[in-house]
């Protein structure tokens, strides 16, 4: 069940998401500091709420071939959680193997298999995104921003108990004091535990947009959308 808290209509509200199997989780902060959850099988219901700014923990811009250089600079700080492959192509290939066997005959830097699995969701919110609304919705990455926020020093992986507790430590001081509750409350909705921490990084990405830090933003893709990781 999603937490909820009373809180005004005029209140500026962020958020922030990330996929799962089920759909989307996104994580909401606002300026009261009031912070809950919510979830879909669509990305674009949770985006017809009102909001001031969200963060998509995924691609948006995408090339014809080659790495997005946001990506190569965003794997020098969080490296292979930064996925390399992003396309606009990615949907029409039956397979992995067959996605990049074209690749590779076309001299093109093949793309990893974790690209390969979230190709759907790519695709999902590329067909949402224009110019316009990328004022108001960005890509974040939430190891990046993990990184960032824990003064330079190494975190344990995310899938263990010490990762999910620093980043947990982390969220905590940024505002998501109820974290712990709102982890609790995602039993039975298939929204695993790094999906609702991922989430909630994004969250705070873009609330604190204005003082936070971005890779790439030059690049622009055939549709005119930037290529720009916020964290």
């Amino acid at each position: 069940m999603p937490v909820a808290h009373n809180r005004p209509a005029k209140v500026a509200r962020y958020f922030g998401f990330d996929g799962f199997r089920g759909g989307w989780v996104m994580a909401w902060i606002d300026d009261d500091g009031q912070h809950g959850f919510s979830y879909s099988p669509r990305i674009a219901g949770l985006l017809a709420d009102s909001f001031t700014r969200a963060m998509i923990d995924i691609p948006i811009g995408l090339p014809d071939s080659g790495y997005r250089q946001c990506d190569i600079d965003g794997r020098k700080i969080a490296r292979a959680s930064v996925f390399l492959g992003a396309r606009r192509d990615l949907l029409k290939f039956k397979s992995f193997p067959q996605a990049n066997k074209s690749y590779w005959a076309k001299k093109q830097p093949g793309i990893s298999l974790e690209m390969w699995n979230i190709r759907k969701k790519i695709a999902e919110v590329d067909r949402l995104i224009a110019p316009r609304l990328q004022r108001k919705v960005g890509e974040a990455h939430p190891e990046i921003f993990f990184l960032s926020h824990h003064k330079g020093a190494a975190l344990a992986n995310k899938k263990t108990e010490e990762g999910r507790t620093q980043r947990i430590r982390i969220l905590k001081r940024l505002g998501f004091t109820c974290i712990v509750m709102m982890l609790d409350h995602r039993h039975g909705t298939g929204i695993g535990r790094d999906d609702l921490i991922d989430a909630c990084a994004c969250a705070i990405v873009a609330r604190d947009t204005d003082k936070s830090r971005t890779l790439g933003g030059a690049e622009r893709d055939a549709r005119g959308l930037r290529m720009q990781i916020h964290y």
